[in-house]
């Protein structure tokens, strides 16, 4: 584990402030969920996602709708890109979502682009795809998105999916 240098106080109520510099490089939003762990002497945080339970349905989605539709499908919860199928997947698969998907995640809006346009879904990376991209809402809040990406042009059959494969994670979740 790699030491920041930093040291903080705990205060009367157990409360430490965790740095500004750490919490943006780390993209820890302000009322963001931590998930504490202890190891003998040592405490982690680590950003709580609820999609990160989803792991494993997400990775067998993402193959099944790769199957039927033979398009790129990728999952991500707010920060990452956690399940990937197609050619692409191993560009994305794990990589931090650029601040284009995060603006579209928080505007809580399906974006559909059937030809080929100008995206950003790395951060200082412009490509040219054709996309579905619709967010996975629970409980009214944004929690991941569900992208189906080609190089050829989408249509009807992936904004379908996209939108099945988005309502049905956010569906399991709250449950």
């Amino acid at each position: 584990m790699k030491s920041t240098g930093v040291v903080r106080r705990v205060d009367d109520l157990g409360r430490i402030v965790i740095p500004k510099e750490i919490r943006r490089t780390l993209r820890i939003r302000d009322g963001e969920s931590l998930e504490i762990f202890v190891d003998r002497e040592m405490i982690a945080l680590k950003k709580f996602s609820k999609m990160t339970d989803m792991d494993e349905i997400s990775k067998q989605l993402v193959d099944i709708v790769n199957s039927v539709i033979g398009q790129n499908v990728f999952i991500t919860d707010r920060d990452n890109f956690i399940a990937a199928s197609g050619n692409l997947k191993k560009k994305y698969l794990g990589k931090p979502i650029s601040k284009s998907l995060e603006i579209i995640m928080k505007d809580r809006v399906k974006v559909v682009e059937k030809e080929l346009h100008n995206i950003e879904f790395l951060d200082s990376e412009m490509e040219q795809y054709s996309y579905i991209i619709s967010p996975v809402i629970m409980n009214g809040d944004a929690i991941g998105l569900v992208l189906i990406i080609s190089e050829q042009n989408v249509g009807q059959v992936e904004e379908k999916m996209a939108d099945v494969v988005s309502k049905f994670l956010g569906k399991h979740i709250e449950e």
